[in-house]
């Protein structure tokens, strides 16, 4: 199970790096747009791939607690990684999306 979640965890730097660097040849290549734009989506893109990798790693991180050695220590450590992960993961969202993740569009979802 150890191996897994160190797997996770690779899986979630693989995303954000390849995601990263997809998202910088996108922008470099995509010359007729103006140049506001270019940033702009890349931007977007990066906040995407670190969303998506974001998650791989927090998944990585509970089954290594959890598995590893489940004292009050380590999961107070693990619930407290979680809450900055999914703050950021809120803030991320926000700014690629330009609304809250419980809104639609911004449009609060009911």
């Amino acid at each position: 199970m150890v191996i897994i979640g160190f797997s996770l965890d690779g899986i979630g730097v693989l995303i954000i790096a390849t995601g990263a660097s997809i998202a910088t040849v996108h922008a470099l290549i995509n010359r007729r747009d103006p140049f506001v734009e270019r940033y702009q989506l890349l931007r977007q893109n990066l906040g995407r791939a670190i969303l998506v990798g974001l998650e791989f790693i927090i998944a990585g991180d509970i089954i290594r607690t959890v598995v590893i050695d489940p004292t009050i220590l380590n999961v107070t450590v693990l619930g407290l990684i979680i809450l900055i992960r999914t703050f950021l993961s809120i803030m991320l969202h926000f700014e690629v999306e330009g609304h809250w993740p419980w809104q639609n569009n911004g449009t609060l979802k009911l």
